[in-house]
């Protein structure tokens, strides 16, 4: 996926557990894991907002793109998810 989410990274700087983070900003310690693996479709501004908040953090910090790959032909690789 072109998007890759550093929620991992940010946990470990600030010392804090995937259920502690969950519990601090209102969501479920199971959607927490998917949107952390990299599996989420969408993130809420909303949510977005709150994992700044407690993490004391930017969003380019949590999320960052990255290019897709290309084959030996030199075309981008089909990622569209769908």
């Amino acid at each position: 996926m072109p998007i890759a989410v550093d929620i991992d990274v940010m946990l470990a700087r600030r010392k804090m557990s995937v259920g502690e983070l969950a519990e601090r900003v209102g969501i479920t310690p199971a959607n927490l894991a998917v949107l952390k693996n990299g599996r989420a479709k969408a993130v809420r501004f909303t949510t977005l907002a709150a994992l700044c908040e407690v993490l004391d953090c930017q969003p380019g910090d949590l999320l960052r793109w990255e290019a897709a790959e290309t084959s030996e032909t030199g075309e981008t690789a089909d990622v569209a998810g769908g």
